[in-house]
């Protein structure tokens, strides 16, 4: 299953530089196997026994003996949601790709490899395979960025090739600190050690050459500079996987590793992730409101809602001498909400940039007359986003503020004043782009197409239904979170 799951858009990318040159029929085949990997992003989603728990659907075998590194892939609760989140977003990547008219072929090759690759990072539970997957989705991105993007588009790639090559250097070294103090690159293992008298480096000091990897993927401040360029420069499909999926590695990561193997120095050092998630969350929203790029302001805007993961997060911190299960399940519920709400509004902006040629707001107005699926979506999408209730955006604010409420009482309470300014900004952000009188510069411009409504519809579909019913995510993010709190004794 899990090995279809990653490998299938990796095959799939494969077979499109051998076989199929032609552009159209390079984008049937590309849609064909997008809907084949959501399909079994479904199903493995759906194969999750949440009452049963810990790790399924594993595969285990020997890989490259003489290190014992294994090839080994599994699913628990905290990775199965992001499965599925990465299936939805990879076939809305496709089908916003369908208006690329140079080097088609090769624009959906690189996308199905993205894809393959992230679903290899939050499949894979040994650290060589993490660390092989984690690497590859860098080539796939850049080239994305660099070749279809607009702007400072090699700046931009090369930037987020730097920083993220950076944390990947740090993250190199913790895996072989942990290889040579154990013998074994086996995740599950390392994460069932309750001492780490072995190791040759202090336990505090590995968990951070992780976390400055994670952090940086994130992104958290002050390594946040890579994501507003790179999401201002790269294509649509570029800006959903990379705001929709690749961000969420950071955060799968700082779960998966530096909480899971080192509960201790994740509670002894929570007061710093917690003040870097505030300072996210209110710098990021400071930022935002300065912005006259569409973009640009959606990436701000990431930075800050990402800041709300690590405050979810910092809720490790010990409250009333127990750790709290409700704000590692916000921090993880916010990944997967973020994932469909800043994915859908960068597929919005990208089609309002392709009908009215400016993303800069000054120059925008009046545009629902002239695109109003557009608009209410735009709409809806925006209020999701401030956290309305009914929407995916507030389940997962909520249970981030309960859960770090209870450890950090005043840095939540100055969170909360991001949802403020969050709200100032999205509101001002429509109420500019979308309404006021119609501009005639506009008359021309027309509504979504077909193939430009459906991953609308499909993405504020996946929104709504947290929204209004959140139990069928947050129970399986559950199951993966309670061995996680248990290891705080």
């Amino acid at each position: 299953m899990l090995t279809a799951v990653v490998f299938l858009p990796l095959a799939g990318a494969v077979a499109l530089a051998l076989l199929f040159r032609r552009d159209g029929v390079a984008r049937g085949v590309a849609l064909a196997l997008a809907v084949a990997e959501f399909a079994l992003s479904i199903f493995a989603f759906l194969s999750y026994d949440r009452a049963l728990g810990g790790l399924q659907l594993v595969e285990q075998r020997d890989w490259i003996a003489p290190i014992n590194a294994q090839y080994y892939l599994g699913v628990d609760g905290l990775s199965a949601p992001l499965v599925l989140l990465t299936g939805l977003l990879g076939l809305c990547a496709v089908l916003a790709s369908w208006s690329v008219k140079v080097r088609v072929r090769e624009h959906f090759i690189w996308l199905l490899a993205l894809q393959g690759a992230v679903m290899g990072v939050f499949t894979s539970l040994d650290f060589v395979l993490f660390f092989v997957f984690w690497e590859l989705e860098l080539v796939p991105m850049y080239l994305l960025i660099s070749v279809w993007g607009s702007g400072r588009k090699e700046y931009s790639a090369l930037k987020f090739l730097v920083f993220t090559i950076l944390g990947s250097a740090f993250m190199l070294v913790g895996i072989l600190v942990l290889y040579f103090s154990e013998g074994t690159f086996d995740m599950v293992k390392l994460g069932q050690t309750a001492q780490w008298a072995n190791l040759v480096l202090p336990a505090q000091a590995v968990f951070f050459c992780f976390f400055l990897a994670f952090a940086i993927k994130l992104p958290t401040w002050p390594v946040h500079t890579w994501l507003p360029d790179a999401h201002t420069d790269a294509p649509t499909a570029g800006s959903v996987m990379l705001a929709g999926v690749l961000i969420k590695m950071g955060g799968y990561g700082i779960i998966r590793v530096c909480v899971t193997l080192f509960p201790g120095v994740a509670r002894d050092y929570a007061w710093l992730l917690a003040a870097l998630g505030v300072i996210s969350i209110i710098y990021g929203a400071l930022v935002t409101v300065r912005q006259s790029d569409l973009k640009r302001l959606i990436a701000y805007s990431s930075i800050s809602h990402m800041g709300l993961v690590l405050l979810g997060i910092s809720s490790v911190g010990v409250a009333a001498g127990k750790v709290s299960a409700v704000g590692l399940n916000g921090a993880a519920l916010q990944m997967f909400t973020h994932g469909t709400i800043t994915g859908l509004m960068f597929l919005l902006v990208g089609f309002v940039y392709e009908k009215a040629h400016t993303r800069y707001i000054p120059d925008m107005g009046g545009l629902a007359g002239r695109m109003p699926f557009l608009a209410v979506f735009f709409v809806l999408t925006g209020l999701a986003s401030l956290g309305l209730p009914g929407l995916s955006g507030f389940v997962s604010e909520l249970l981030v503020f309960m859960g770090a409420f209870l450890v950090w009482s005043w840095p939540t309470a100055i969170a909360v004043f991001g949802i403020v300014l969050t709200a100032g900004y999205i509101l001002w952000m429509v109420q500019r782009v979308m309404f006021g009188p119609p501009l005639h510069r506009y008359e021309h411009v027309g509504d979504a197409t077909l193939m430009e409504a459906i991953p609308v519809v499909l993405l504020f579909a996946a929104i709504l239904a947290v929204g209004v019913y959140p139990a069928w995510v947050t129970d399986v993010f559950g199951t993966g979170i309670a061995p996680i709190v248990e290891r705080f004794g």
